[in-house]
């Protein structure tokens, strides 16, 4: 499985994506002082504590990766199905639902590595430079820190499996702007914020459409023999 999947990463190109995070992860970041400077300007509190200020950034995060996610699957799956290239691939000696199997974990470890990863450095950046130019007022501790850990691990799951969920809508038609658009409109729906509250923050919510994002994923393995290419 894990050399099926690095075939799939070689085949395309996967590495532009790494590329694409890191410019992305900047972008956040952009996005973060440009609040702060609105906010000084304007003299409104903005990112009043850290607290908040690492709930914006996971925001911020989950929902530029799930986005990410939608353009994999788009490229991965929905692209093959679309452009008959997965006729080629399912004349090889190798399982198809392995195959989708293999596609599916790449778009959900990418997902969720990026989710940690980005972060845990856009998060790092932000907290030294803030806390060097006093940008917040609020003082920065390591218990505070700690305390976000099990939010983020736990909001990066969750995300990893609601992002399965454009599958669903781009298998239809095998239409690649479909998926992607359906994975905006469910990042607008989850992350849109109303007095600092989301939908995501209602705990039963994200569970409830990483379950349906994994059925959706399950179903498209189970029934991919069935599949007309």
């Amino acid at each position: 499985m894990l050399n099926l999947m690095r075939l799939e990463m070689k085949k395309f190109h996967l590495g532009a994506y790494v590329k694409g995070a890191i410019i992305a992860n900047f972008v956040i970041l952009g996005f973060l002082f440009m609040i702060l400077f609105i906010s000084k300007v304007e003299g409104d509190p903005g990112l009043e504590n850290y607290e908040v200020a690492f709930s914006v950034i996971d925001s911020f995060v989950r929902a530029v990766f799930m986005i990410f996610a939608s353009t994999l699957i788009a490229k991965l799956i929905i692209g093959e199905y679309k452009f008959k290239t997965i006729t080629l691939a399912f004349m090889y000696p190798i399982s198809r639902k392995k195959l989708m199997v293999a596609k599916l974990a790449i778009v959900m470890l990418f997902t969720f590595s990026m989710i940690i990863i980005s972060n845990a450095l856009i998060t790092t950046i932000f907290c030294i430079i803030s806390d060097r130019y006093e940008l917040i007022p609020d003082v920065l501790s390591s218990s505070l820190i700690i305390q976000q850990i099990p939010s983020v691990l736990m909001n990066a799951i969750a995300a990893s499996g609601i992002a399965l969920i454009p599958l669903y809508f781009g298998m239809r038609k095998y239409s690649i702007p479909t998926t992607i658009i359906s994975s905006i409109i469910i990042v607008s729906v989850t992350s849109s914020n109303s007095g600092n509250f989301t939908l995501n923050d209602i705990i039963i919510i994200p569970i409830t459409l990483a379950i349906v994002g994994l059925g959706i994923a399950y179903l498209a393995i189970r029934n991919i023999e069935k599949v007309d290419v």
